[in-house]
């Protein structure tokens, strides 16, 4: 079975297809290497469905080989794919527009709370 995890932005506003939970779970821990089952797991989707899209990481360079364990390979985002630096940066852009929305917000509630 796999994990539920609470939405990021990435999800929030791009949609939960598998590619884009995938490509969410290894930006939001691309300091260390999965294998496929983990990915599927911690990306919140079956193991059919990663390999339904597998491929399409690879062939695009989204996902790199960084060890290999007897038949196992561990995975993680190649950071050095111009591709990869966009989905990054526009996560980083997202979260600080929410940032702002939410500081606005609370600015809002609490100068109605003070008159």
């Amino acid at each position: 079975m796999y994990k539920e995890r609470e939405n990021s932005v990435l999800i929030e506003y791009l949609g939960d297809h598998p590619i884009i939970k995938i490509i969410d779970f290894l930006i939001e821990n691309r300091l260390f290497d999965y294998s496929k089952k983990q990915i599927a797991e911690n990306a919140g989707i079956g193991r059919v469905t990663l390999f339904k899209y597998w491929e399409r990481l690879e062939e695009i360079g989204i996902v790199k080989v960084t060890r290999k364990f007897g038949k196992t390979k561990l995975y993680k985002l190649n950071e050095g794919n111009e591709v990869v630096k966009k989905l990054i940066e526009l996560e980083l852009a997202l979260a600080d527009m929410i940032s702002e929305i939410i500081a606005k917000e609370e600015k809002t509630t609490l100068q109605k709370e003070n008159c």
